[in-house]
């Protein structure tokens, strides 16, 4: 018996059990609906915020002062190198020779008040201070208005650049925020622009922060960690990059050759690793619960073809006595169960493409189409059809063919 009419008979008998058919194959589909759902869902999430990333970015470094470390017994051992002095940094940004564009900045505070006029915003807004790099390296984008001058950042003016967020706290709907004067820590600026809303990311929002050029950061905070930021022009030569700026830094800080450096130069991909860890534990989380599934839709669907076996009886007896082998009984089982869970996994694969299309826009992903999954949810189904129906199929196959044809 041929393939073909191994399915066309599969079909005839499906068709003369249709509500049990269908019972069977929504079981399969909601397994394979939830598998490929979740993975279709984490894949766009994934792809929208490594986009994201990229832009913040993949490809840029910070030159900071060595973190401390973890010592003997579990303990601390500090290191007592000092900070990066603002002779160095000055230095550095004159030095640097790389591919890529220097930013340096400083967190002023992060629990400012604004006021403007009868207006005032919670003791919560973060105020960051930076050179006119600042926004280019760290991947802001302006709404409005514009950035600041070289003159600007060098001379310390009481200019600033403010979050989308601030504009509703402290304006009017119809009130354009630019130019307008606004004081925070007893010190008025003038909103010279307004970045775009970006959101928040691991807790932090750009749209609640203030952005004030450097000198004035430096004469509001004098006891301030300065970073250095670069961002480089070309993401695959960013090893090069760092390796010549931690040159150029050991050489101004006067690091011995060979000892250990007292600054560190740190990639910005944790964030990136994160995400993959964190979308590596929900695929395991996703490849868990529709195992769960699968396996009590096969157990379900086996007991509906020894079901099916035992009502058939009669049938399997009339045509082993027309000349049909054990071979030709057992294909015969197997292909319904592997067409039944075709059936199902085919409808999965839809509504797990549905399900994955609607998260994804919802949570402002990039949705593509994951061939690789639609094949993985077709591949699983037809194993769960080959495994629940290979024991009935057995079965089916040593049945007596007398036996069967007295079978009432």
């Amino acid at each position: 018996m041929n393939l073909i009419q191994l399915f066309l008979e599969s079909l005839t008998s499906i068709k003369s059990n249709k509500l049990r058919v269908f019972l069977s194959a929504a079981i399969i589909s909601i397994g394979i609906s939830s598998l490929v759902g979740i993975l279709t869902s984490i894949d766009g999430i994934k792809s929208s915020v490594t986009d994201s990333f990229s832009s913040l970015g993949s490809n840029v470094y910070t030159i900071e002062s060595s973190r401390d470390e973890r010592g003997r017994n579990r303990g601390i051992k500090k290191k007592n190198n000092p900070p990066l002095k603002w002779r160095e940094i000055k230095m550095f940004v004159q030095k640097y020779n790389g591919n890529g564009v220097v930013s340096v900045n400083t967190y002023v505070t992060q629990i400012a008040e604004l006021k403007y006029k009868s207006k005032t915003t919670n003791p919560n807004i973060s105020v960051s201070a930076g050179d006119f790099n600042l926004l280019k390296v760290k991947g802001y984008n302006l709404q409005s208005g514009r950035n600041f001058t070289e003159l600007e950042s060098n001379n310390g003016v009481n200019v600033a650049i403010i979050g989308s967020k601030i504009i509703d706290k402290l304006f009017e709907k119809s009130e354009n925020p630019i130019n307008k004067v606004f004081s925070a820590r007893g010190t008025n600026f003038r909103i010279i622009g307004v970045l775009e809303e970006k959101g928040s990311s691991f807790g932090r929002s750009v749209d609640d922060m203030v952005i004030i050029p450097l000198e004035t950061g430096r004469r509001l905070s004098p006891s301030s960690r300065f970073e250095v930021e670069v961002r480089v022009n070309n993401p695959t030569e960013i090893e090069k990059d760092m390796g010549i700026s931690s040159k150029i830094m050991s050489i101004i800080r006067q690091d011995p050759i060979g000892n250990e450096k007292s600054f560190e130069v740190v990639r910005n991909e944790s964030l990136e690793e994160r995400l993959s860890d964190i979308t590596g534990y929900l695929k395991i989380g996703g490849f868990s619960i529709s195992f769960i599934t699968l396996l009590g839709a096969s157990i379900g669907l086996m007991n509906i073809m020894l079901v099916s076996v035992n009502e058939r009886t009669r049938e399997i007896g009339i045509r082993k006595s027309i000349g049909a082998t054990p071979i030709d009984i057992k294909n015969q089982f197997l292909t319904e169960s592997i067409v039944i869970c075709q059936l199902g996994g085919v409808g999965g694969v839809l509504f797990g493409l549905i399900f994955g299309i609607g998260v994804t826009w919802f949570m402002g992903g990039t949705f593509s189409i994951p061939w690789l999954w639609i094949l993985l949810g077709i591949i699983i189904s037809t194993l769960v059809g080959i495994i629940s129906g290979y024991i009935p199929a057995n079965r089916a196959s040593k049945l007596d063919p007398i036996e069967s044809l007295r079978y009432e």
